[in-house]
């Protein structure tokens, strides 16, 4: 599937086809490939010189908005802006906790975030590393992340983009039950996982970039 190209994809990114590896551990390239190349990114980056950003190959960022059902990122509004200064396309996410109902959670993601028909589909980051104890049943949980995927698409008319690590795609079966592209985590080797092909992999979390203080998450796309 090409990055943007299907009918729920919302919209794409610019036609730049950047060739490069996919990325192995160490930087080596594994083969050369059309893919577009990009970061996410949280407070945890400080602040962020995103003009240094499209010369080291960065097309777009994914950009931390919320988390569960009252964190905002403090820093979503200064990245959200650079990220558009620097010409990159860009896109909001929101972590998903297992601890507060799913409509709580999208009031929480679309207070955070304007709508703007120029960016990226929303995305949900489902994963247990930060996450509260509490562990529902698939049942329970795929109710509420479905009331939350109701509510932002109906919000900015766009399907949401499902980040997913191995762990949490195992123990609640979301690509197979929840017909959405997918971002899988998977560092060093390209994703084993998932019900159907992945449209975004986060292949790194630790690419150095000119502009941002610490390691960084990297991504392609395709």
């Amino acid at each position: 599937m090409r990055w943007g190209s299907s009918s729920r994809s919302g919209r794409s990114l610019p036609g730049l086809a950047v060739m490069a590896g996919l990325l192995m551990a160490g930087g080596a390239q594994a083969r050369s490939v059309a893919l577009q190349q990009g970061i996410d990114v949280s407070h945890h980056q400080g602040r962020i010189d995103w003009q240094q950003l499209p010369r080291q190959g960065v097309t777009f960022a994914y950009i931390k908005a919320s988390e569960g059902g009252s964190h905002r990122d403090r820093a979503f509004a200064a990245n959200w802006a650079g990220a558009k200064a620097a010409g990159l396309q860009r896109g909001a996410y929101h972590y998903f906790t297992l601890c507060r109902a799913g409509a709580d959670q999208a009031a929480n993601f679309i207070a955070a975030v304007p709508v703007d028909s120029t960016a990226l589909a929303p995305a949900v980051d489902l994963e247990f590393l930060g996450n509260c104890d509490r562990r529902p049943t698939p049942d329970a949980f795929h109710a509420e992340l479905a009331a939350f995927l109701r509510a932002v698409e109906k919000h900015y008319g766009k399907p949401v983009l499902l980040y997913l690590t191995e762990e949490f795609d195992q123990a609640y079966a979301v690509s197979a039950r929840v017909d959405r592209r997918l971002w899988l985590r998977s560092l060093g080797k390209p994703p084993g996982f998932g019900a159907r092909p992945w449209s975004l992999w986060q292949q790194s979390h630790s690419r150095k970039l000119n502009g941002i203080a610490t390691p960084v998450d990297w991504n392609v796309a395709r």
